[in-house]
């Protein structure tokens, strides 16, 4: 990171011993010390239930950022000044006359106060409320709490409203961590700042869009949650919609926050739906059984520990997505995410059009079209696949298809690459809610889902089957090869 300027805030982080917190955060927080913008003056407040003291709290912190924090990065003197930071309380939630105890706290420091909501959804509204009842926050606090909210458009609307009891808009940051990935923000500054790509970005030279999300891992003992939420909730809704909207949304009159949502909510807007007469050609999902994965055998979903015999939760959604407006008119975006597929990948394909006039070998007809290929993960670039003459005095006119690359750990080596929290603090610190998402947006997004899962309850039709190992059910593949086209790996 570039900026150095320090931001210096007091931090109460609920739920501080989660997986998140453990896991996310605080190896964030690590990289953010040891790149000097967290200011000498932080204070972070680790609050949990755990009856522990600050001694032994900052021992366990220690020992989860030294295994999350890659080697090469770890610095003794830079993780000891990190966890001098942190202050630790025993804390139940639900006790309203706890919070005292935060004022108590607070009134060592001077800093602006953020609040980070690491735990689930359900008890925000509760948190929020004992904050106002003991006079914890004011209209100058940031409040930082994770999606997805709620499970669908009833309850999140419930959850917001919950908080917008206590706080303001603007004071809500809304966390979707693939939002403060380097490759996701950089599709802003690829579509508009380069007039290459922005007078292309349109129905009249885009065939297709493809935006994969593949992960290799399965349920990971999280049945209790992902049983009740599905890939539907917890990607499609939750991440994917965002890429999708970033993709396709007009250009903003410029980058302030709500400039930024603004274009991203009409995008929701003018989604089509799916309604159960498309069901059939626009949407697969589908259900693991026992495969290979990374050269191991491994249980279908139905075996995973703890799963509930005939479940219907999918593992796995493809969907064909059309937006409703001049810019993407006919233009489909074929979405798809699942686990227990060959591999770990997030990637958006952009498909340009063929030339109108096509003069070379005929039997090369099918590589005519351009594809600028954007990856999120796990090696973060992008790539534009164009066509050049093959090298050779006997290939005459055949054509060679090939890359112009951009890979960001060796184009960008002299800094590594931030992870997506390290940005999302950092913009927190800053008082900047451009990569968060507002209300609105999330709203648009679960209407939108929730028409979905209710047509698949009113469905018998279970779940069809894909083995681990592969990339998601052959309904998948009929669906994008229906419009003559077929998915990147296969084509």
């Amino acid at each position: 990171m570039a900026e150095k300027t320090e931001y210096r805030c007091d931090l109460i982080m609920f739920g501080a011993l989660g997986d998140l917190a453990q896991r996310k955060l605080f190896p964030a927080l690590y990289q953010l010390e040891r790149a000097k913008l967290l200011a000498a003056e932080t204070r972070i407040l680790a609050l949990a239930r755990d009856r522990l003291d600050t001694a032994a709290v900052r021992a366990k912190l220690e020992q989860s950022i030294r295994h999350h924090v890659p080697r090469e990065d770890m610095e003794e003197d830079i993780l000891e000044q990190l966890l001098g930071h942190v202050d630790y309380m025993c804390f139940d939630f639900s006790d309203t006359d706890s919070y005292e105890h935060l004022n108590r706290w607070r009134e060592k420091g001077g800093g602006a106060l953020i609040v980070y909501m690491a735990t689930p959804p359900s008890i925000y509204g509760m948190i929020a409320r004992n904050l106002r009842h003991r006079g914890c926050c004011d209209g100058s606090t940031r409040v930082v709490v994770e999606k997805p909210i709620g499970h669908d458009l009833a309850s999140s609307k419930v959850i917001n409203d919950q908080l917008a009891d206590v706080f303001n808009e603007s004071q809500l940051f809304r966390i979707d961590h693939y939002l403060g990935k380097e490759t996701v923000q950089n599709l802003i500054a690829l579509r508009f700042a380069n007039n290459l790509f922005a007078t292309q970005w349109n129905q009249n030279h885009i065939s297709h869009v493809e935006i994969t999300v593949a992960e290799s891992v399965g349920i990971e003992g999280r049945w209790g949650y992902f049983d009740k939420a599905g890939q539907m909730r917890d990607m499609i809704q939750n991440h994917l919609l965002q890429l999708l909207c970033l993709i396709a949304m007009d250009p903003p009159s410029d980058l302030s926050a709500d400039s930024i949502r603004d274009e991203k909510v009409k995008v929701l807007k003018v989604l089509r739906p799916i309604t159960p007469d498309l069901m059939e050609t626009h949407l697969v999902r589908g259900q693991y059984t026992a495969g290979t994965s990374e050269g191991r055998p491994v249980p279908g979903y139905q075996e995973e520990e703890g799963v509930s015999p005939g479940s219907t939760t999918e593992t796995f959604v493809a969907l064909k997505a059309e937006i409703q407006n001049w810019r993407w008119s006919g233009v489909p975006f074929y979405i798809r995410t699942g686990k227990r597929l060959p591999e770990k990948l997030s990637q958006i394909i952009i498909h340009f059009k063929p030339a109108p006039h096509y003069i070379f070998d005929p039997d090369q007809k099918h590589l005519a079209n351009n594809k600028l290929i954007i990856r999120l993960q796990p090696d973060e670039g992008m790539e534009l696949q164009i066509l050049t003459k093959d090298q050779g005095l006997d290939k005459g006119m055949r054509l060679r298809q090939g890359p112009l690359e951009l890979a960001f750990s060796e184009a960008f080596s002299t800094s590594r690459i931030p992870d997506a929290y390290e940005r999302l603090l950092w913009e927190v610190m800053k008082g900047n809610q451009y990569l968060f998402v507002r209300r609105d947006e999330v709203e648009h997004a679960w209407r939108w889902v929730d028409q979905i899962m209710t047509h698949w309850e009113d469905q018998t039709e279970r779940p069809k089957r894909y083995a681990a190992g592969t990339w998601g059910p052959v309904a998948s593949i009929a669906m994008i090869t229906r419009d003559g086209r077929s998915w990147y790996e296969n084509a």
